[in-house]
C-alpha cells in the first residue's frame, strides 16, 4: 500500500482536540462501500483539492491540525513564540472495506488505526448509482460489520490452532488465559457479535489488543445525506434508529452532507456561515465528526502556556498528573514532583499564572491527581 501524507490545517474554531496519550497521533481509518463519499469526507477534512488525492489504489493520510478557541485564548494572554494545535491523522482507504478486509498488507495497515470512521452512503444519485442497486444504509452497515468479524474470526481461529499445538507441548497460565480470551471471542463471532459489544475484562482486553481486530476497535458511523436533507444533519437519533445503531457498544454516530460540505470547505468566514445558514447548519461536519470521535475515544484536552510556547496536549480522560507529564516527556514524568493546576476559566479571570496563585485558583497536586479537561498544568520536576 502506498501512503501518501498531506499535512494540513483545519481552519475552524473546535473545542476537542486530537493526541493519544503516550502514544503520538490518533490514527483514524476512513471506510466504507465503494461509492459512499469516502474520499470526500476526506477532502473535507484535509481541505484538499481534488487533484492532489492519490489514485484507487493508493491510501492517503492526511495530518489534520485541529485548532482549540481556548488556546487561541491562551495565545493571545502570552504572546508565545509558538502557538502548538493538537493533531489528528485519517487515512482515506482505498476502494471498499470489505475488499481491504479480505487482503493482506492492506487489511494489516488498517488494523494500525485506533479507531474507525465507516461513511455509510444514505443518498440517491442517479449518476452514481449505489454498488448494490438500492440505497440502504442498515443493510450496507450489517455487511460491513459481517465482513469484519469473519476477517477477525479468521484471525482468532488461526491463532486457536497454534495454541492448541503450544499447549499439547507445555501448559502455562499465559497460553491458558489466552486461550480462554480467544475462545470467548470466537463464541462472539460465530454468533456475528462484534468483539466492541463483548463483555472483556480487564485482562482479557490486554490479551487481545495485540490481535488489532477490526471489530474490536471503536467505530463512528458516519451517515452521507444528500443535499437535500442537509438540515437532517443534526437528528443524529432519528438517524442512528433508522439505520439500526441505537445503543451500541463503543460506536457513534455522526451525519454530513458531503456535497454540501464540500462547498463549505472552499469557503471562509462570513461565506462560510452564510452557506451553514442557509442549510440550517450550526457547525460543519468536521467538528462534529472529530467532537464524535473523543467523546466515543474518552479523550480530554490539558495546556502548557508560557512566552516560549502555548500548547494543547490530549490525555484519556482519567489519567494521572504523572501520565500527563510522560505525554510532554518522559523525563517529566521521571523526575516529577508536583504539578501545578488552573482552571481555564480561572486562569482567565485571573489574567496570570501568578494572579491565579494570589487568588487561590492555582493548586499544587500529586502525581496521582486525576487531569480534567481544560485544565492548565505546570510540572514540577527535578533534572
Amino acid at each position: 500500500m502506498a501512503w501518501r501524507v498531506v499535512h494540513l490545517k483545519f481552519e475552524g474554531a473546535l473545542i476537542m482536540n486530537s493526541s493519544r496519550q503516550g502514544a503520538g497521533l490518533l490514527k483514524i481509518g476512513i471506510v466504507g462501500l465503494g461509492q459512499t463519499g469516502k474520499t470526500t469526507l476526506f477532502s473535507i477534512l484535509t481541505r484538499a483539492q481534488r487533484g492532489r488525492l492519490a489514485a484507487k489504489a493508493d491510501a492517503q493520510i492526511g495530518v489534520v491540525h485541529v485548532p482549540d478557541a481556548r488556546l487561541d485564548r491562551l495565545a493571545e494572554m502570552y504572546h508565545p513564540k509558538k502557538t502548538v494545535y493538537a493533531s489528528i491523522e485519517y487515512v482515506d482507504t482505498p476502494g471498499s472495506v470489505i475488499e481491504l478486509a479480505r487482503s493482506g498488507t492492506e487489511a494489516a495497515a488498517l488494523r494500525e488505526m485506533d479507531a474507525l470512521a465507516h461513511v455509510v452512503r444514505a443518498f440517491e444519485n442517479p449518476v452514481v448509482p449505489h454498488e448494490s442497486g438500492e440505497v440502504d444504509p442498515q443493510r450496507d452497515i450489517e455487511n460491513v460489520e459481517l465482513e469484519l468479524m469473519l476477517s477477525d474470526l479468521a484471525v482468532v481461529e488461526k491463532r486457536l490452532e497454534r495454541l492448541d499445538k503450544d499447549l499439547k507441548k507445555q501448559k502455562t497460565p499465559t497460553l491458558e488465559k489466552e486461550q480462554s480470551a480467544l475462545a470467548k471471542a470466537r463464541q462472539a463471532l460465530e454468533r456475528q457479535q462484534p468483539l466492541r459489544e463483548v463483555g472483556f475484562s480487564a485482562e482479557e482486553e490486554r490479551l487481545l489488543k495485540g490481535f488489532t481486530f477490526f471489530s474490536l476497535k471503536p467505530m463512528v458511523y458516519v451517515l452521507n445525506l444528500g443535499e437535500k436533507d442537509a438540515e437532517r444533519t443534526r437528528a443524529t437519533e432519528d438517524l442512528a434508529a433508522q439505520a439500526g445503531l441505537k445503543q451500541r457498544s463503543r460506536t457513534a454516530v455522526t451525519a454530513i452532507s458531503g456535497q454540501v460540505e464540500a462547498e463549505l470547505a472552499e469557503l471562509e468566514g462570513a461565506e462560510a456561515r452564510e452557506l451553514m445558514a442557509s442549510y440550517g447548519l450550526q457547525e460543519s461536519a468536521v467538528t462534529r465528526l472529530i467532537r464524535s470521535s473523543y467523546r466515543l475515544l474518552g479523550l480530554i484536552s490539558f495546556f502548557t502556556v508560557g512566552e516560549d510556547e502555548c500548547r494543547a496536549w490530549t490525555l484519556s480522560e482519567g489519567a494521572t498528573a504523572l501520565e500527563a507529564a510522560g505525554e510532554i516527556h518522559s523525563d517529566i514524568q521521571k523526575g516529577f514532583i508536583r504539578a501545578e493546576v488552573v482552571r481555564y476559566e480561572d486562569l482567565i479571570a485571573a489574567g496570570s499564572l501568578a494572579e491565579a496563585r494570589n487568588h487561590g485558583t492555582l493548586r499544587l497536586e500529586g502525581k496521582e491527581y486525576r487531569v480534567r479537561d481544560g485544565e492548565i498544568v505546570h510540572f514540577r520536576h527535578s533534572g
